[in-house]
């Protein structure tokens, strides 16, 4: 569909409060009925003692699925977060009485374009009706009762919405930032400093002058648990048996497509006589050859040069029509192809400036000029694009206020039918490189036609590139070959001997179902966290696409401080760094001066300039925020002592610092500050709450 055709879409019924996620699942997909209550009744989750229903859930998972086409797992998990969000914050309106009513639902709903624009909802002047989309409620329940218990969810998920912006203003109108808070802000960003440093890595004591014992390693864990909290997961490794034809099942494939691009003599079971059987190139009803011998249906529509494989799109269109071509590989397919027709000069490209008004009849909301004004400004952007060695592209970048605008108000290529009338019309009556000043429904195009080519009619002959059954046997009888040999003689022994790939998948967690190599394998994750699965278990599983993976678990995770491998090995390295640190400083202490440490030590004395505690990035060191908060303690020309930083050890000094001069009023800076935070309170106050929240999650039970 070509972009300005796009431009007539129009936004899901989402709410914009920055932070929220998902407001109500499209609401357009409300009033069809079709949802399934059927299941257990157990709650899939519990927060804070509220139960959240499986049956909701179930709802509303299938919802997402359709609106958006997310698999179920993708599904499961947004509708999860949504469904905590609003249970936490319906908890905290019940606290504090916060309530919505029927005004707050007009206001919500009168704001969505899906809905003002559905003609079900607007009155006999075709403008939208709160009232008529009420009605249009009251018979759905009479008369569709099921598809009104559909409406009933969407509608709390809307009060919950209008909940949502009251406890938000509220919150708002509660919060403010004092002139000494805006001026502490503003020097923190503003204030600089420039400093000679000396670095002394951490690599530069060698790690045999550091001991660490497990005990020190236990201590730490122990001191330290909230940093090292794990979610369960599980690691495994696999052995991949993918279905893919051979030589010899590809050249199978290509005779048998290519003895049907010509008539042949075939023996006949039921007449005992032998028969003339049409080809591909002699056949007059296409439609019914391609029926019986393609694995792709007869497509009757023209396409562009584009929509075809690059590397034969020339070749096909510089057929005659009635000419067979192939057979050729089209990714994972072999074709042969006939030209049937070709339209000339039917695929046309153009680029435009599109100069919306208030009052044209697909204008976007936010133009506020006039029709007058609109057609004023086209003309003379129209004279621009006319004079010579003009740059189109750049008009349209700073002029346009369509979508384009942004790759230079190129709409690539289209057809007829993908724009409104009056723009095609113009492009198709034109040649190349015409310019000329189009109204349509959107407001005044500028519009230059760019490129113009054929559109072809081509039936194609399908055959999938597949493995046959002899090769499928085969592959199935060594991927089972080597799940009962590996649960006998051990899973890498065998993947050795028989040169397979093992491929190690770490720290699974109980919700993924994309896995490295091994797209939407939801069944090797919920074997994996099976209570019977135990470590070293081996199991064969079928995979989309085609093929067998064997699996081993080799490794169960619990929930909570672990001290597994991956641990052990972070803190071994903390505090590697600590000790590394404390040699250095022991063995550095006594230089007084940069030029005295760089010139006995052989270091480099490094430079930084216009450093800022906003942005603490020292030039060849990286981020170090400590060292740049200390030399903001430092005076000009004193040197510190020597400083442990993420890289190593720091010894500085100022140079000069720069204090940004105070501004006359504060009031202007604090308002901006207020309005940024205010683009994530919603989230940051949700994430608050969800930290202190009783959740138990269910959703691996049931998906």
């Amino acid at each position: 569909m070509a972009v300005l055709g796009k431009i007539r879409q129009r936004s899901i019924f989402l709410i914009l409060v920055i932070g929220m996620a998902l407001f109500a699942f499209v609401i357009s997909g409300v009033f069809d009925g079709n949802s399934s209550n059927v299941g257990p009744t157990d709650p899939i989750g519990i927060v804070n003692d509220d139960e959240v229903e499986v049956a909701l859930f179930r709802q509303l998972v299938e919802q997402t699925e359709r609106a958006y086409n997310y698999s179920t797992l993708q599904s499961v998990n947004l509708v999860w977060q949504q469904s905590l969000r609003n249970t936490i914050f319906d908890q905290q309106f019940e606290v504090l009485g916060i309530d919505a009513g029927k005004d707050q639902l007009e206001q919500i709903i009168s704001s969505d374009e899906a809905v003002i624009s559905n003609p079900n909802f607007q009155n006999e002047a075709g403008f939208f009706d709160f009232g008529v989309f009420t009605d249009y409620i009251a018979q759905m329940k009479v008369e569709n009762p099921v598809a009104y218990e559909n409406w009933k969810y969407q509608e709390k998920s809307i009060i919950g919405v209008a909940k949502q912006r009251i406890y938000l203003d509220l919150i708002q109108s509660s919060t403010g930032m004092t002139e000494a808070e805006a001026k502490a802000d503003f020097h923190f960003e503003n204030d600089n400093v420039n400093l000679q440093y000396i670095l002394i890595p951490y690599e530069s004591v060698e790690d045999s002058l550091i001991q660490i014992t497990d005990a020190e390693i236990k201590n730490y864990i122990r001191t330290h648990g909230a940093d090292f909290k794990n979610e369960a997961s599980r690691s495994i490794q696999y052995v991949a048996f993918e279905e893919t034809p051979t030589q010899d099942d590809l050249s199978v494939i290509e005779l048998r497509l290519d003895a049907l691009k010509t008539d042949r003599i075939a023996y006949n079971d039921v007449s005992k006589l032998t028969d003339t059987l049409e080809g591909f190139k002699t056949t007059k009803n296409i439609s019914d050859f391609i029926d019986q011998y393609s694995e792709v249906p007869f497509d009757s529509v023209y396409k562009a040069r584009g929509e075809f494989n690059n590397q034969y799109a020339d070749i096909l269109f510089g057929l005659t029509p009635g000419e067979v071509f192939g057979p050729y590989r089209d990714r994972g397919d072999f074709k042969i192809s006939r030209l049937i027709d070709l339209k000339k000069d039917a695929s046309i490209r153009a680029s435009h400036v599109l100069i919306a008004y208030n009052g044209a009849t697909r204008a976007t909301s936010t133009v506020n000029r006039t029709k007058a004004e609109a057609q004023s400004e086209a003309n003379r952007i129209y004279r621009l694009a006319r004079q010579n060695n003009t740059d189109f592209e750049a008009l349209a970048r700073e002029y346009s206020d369509g979508p384009t605008r942004t790759n230079g108000g190129d709409l690539g290529f289209f057809k007829e039918g993908e724009m409104v009338e009056e723009f095609f019309a113009f492009v198709n009556n034109n040649r190349v490189g015409s310019i000329g000043l189009v109204e349509t429904e959107f407001g005044f195009h500028i519009i230059k036609v760019t490129d113009k080519d054929d559109l072809a009619l081509i039936a194609d002959v399908v055959a999938a590139a597949v493995p046959s059954d002899k090769t499928a046997n085969e592959i199935f009888r060594k991927a089972t070959q080597f799940e009962m040999d590996s649960n006998e003689l051990g899973f890498i022994e065998v993947a050795e001997q028989n040169n397979y790939d093992v491929r190690p998948v770490k720290q699974i967690t109980t919700l993924e179902e994309n896995l490295p190599g091994l797209f939407q394998q939801r069944a090797i994750v919920k074997w994996a966290f099976e209570e019977d699965t135990a470590v070293g278990d081996v199991q064969r599983f079928s995979i989309s696409g085609g093929g067998y993976v064997v699996v081993q678990l080799t490794e169960k995770v619990k929930e909570g401080v672990v001290e597994n491998e991956t641990i052990k090995k972070q803190v071994r390295q903390i505090i590697e760094k600590e000790k590394k640190a404390k040699l250095i400083t022991q063995k550095y202490a006594t230089y007084t001066t940069l030029e005295q440490l760089a010139e006995e030590e052989s270091l480099t004395i490094e430079t930084a300039s216009a450093i800022s505690q906003k942005n603490p990035t020292l030039v060849g060191a990286g981020n170090e925020p400590y060292v740049v908060g200390a030399a903001f303690t430092i005076e000009e020309g004193v040197e510190s002592g020597l400083i442990s930083g993420e890289k190593g050890v720091y010894k500085i000094k100022v140079t000069s610092k720069t204090i940004a001069e105070d501004l006359v009023d504060y009031t202007g800076y604090a308002n901006a500050l207020r309005q940024k935070a205010s683009q994530t309170l919603l989230e940051n106050i949700f994430l608050a709450l969800e930290s202190v929240a009783e959740i138990e999650d269910n959703r691996a039970l049931y998906y």
